[in-house]
């Protein structure tokens, strides 16, 4: 096996100086190339990247699939691995993926990756830590991104044969409560827009269900009562988060019907 193996990794980035040197440092001893799509950051994402050696782009913002797939056209190997700049490989997994190079090509076409959440106050993940596990390890040739603006998921080709790694990836999405309030309003904003040019109708009947169910979804369905305070405070967010999104998809559909919304209603 040479020193690096044929992976491109991809990340997509804006203002991310303060998280993206974890991925590039953890993976740039041993993949072919880093490639960085940067959609307009202030701070030193930019530099940073460039500083520590992976290949710089810059793309307007399109949306979280068209951006991956713009990452995808500008990686020059087969094998991609996509991290997120919240996001870190820990050590075993990094080992797990040049084992499986280790004899050369892997025998599947794609890798299902475990994604753990590290809250800000933990080094490394709870062993109550609620798991993910997309596709982040594919051959461009048999999978890519959807072209989903909202919806960041690898669709295989037909036929093509997945596994599954058992190290963790950390992710460190959380800067603060806060933050992550401010984070998930303006996703929202791309989830109502995303119902509308797919022509979806959600019933207002879901007002009185949506934030309990969602609560308890993220509190006892992903185990945040593990967490004590600080996974009721999360599960609270989560299920914030998706009253807003139903909250905003209905009054899109209000506005489009003339009816007078906070925003549009005339002052007296």
């Amino acid at each position: 096996m040479t020193d690096r193996l044929p992976i491109s990794v991809f990340i997509i980035a804006r203002d991310e100086a303060d998280r993206i040197a974890r991925p590039i440092a953890a993976v740039r001893d041993w993949v072919g190339e880093i490639v960085v799509v940067d959609s307009g950051s202030r701070d030193g994402t930019c530099a940073l990247a460039r500083e520590m050696g992976a290949r710089l782009l810059k793309n307007e913002w399109p949306g979280y699939g068209p951006q991956k797939r713009f990452a995808e056209e500008h990686c020059a190997n087969n094998w991609l691995f996509n991290l997120d700049a919240d996001e870190e490989p820990s050590p075993a997994l990094c080992a797990e993926i040049k084992a499986l190079f280790s004899a050369g090509e892997p025998p599947l076409d794609a890798y299902e990756t475990p994604i753990a959440d590290v809250f800000p106050h933990e080094e490394r993940p709870s062993p109550h830590a609620y798991v993910l596990s997309p596709v982040r390890l594919y051959r461009k040739d048999r999978a890519r991104y959807a072209p989903s603006p909202v919806h960041d998921r690898v669709v295989l080709a037909p036929g093509a044969r997945t596994g599954r790694l058992k190290s963790l990836v950390h992710h460190r999405s959380i800067r603060s409560l806060g933050d992550e309030i401010r984070k998930l309003n303006e996703y929202t904003d791309l989830q109502a827009a995303d119902l509308d040019a797919r022509s979806r109708r959600l019933s207002p009947l879901r007002l009185v269900f949506e934030f309990p169910a969602s609560f308890f979804k993220a509190y006892l369905g992903r185990r945040h009562y593990r967490r004590g305070t600080y996974g009721f405070l999360l599960a609270m967010n989560y299920a914030i988060y998706r009253h807003l999104r139903l909250a905003k998809h209905l009054e899109r559909r209000l506005a489009r019907k003339g009816v007078p919304t906070p925003s549009t209603a005339p002052d007296k």
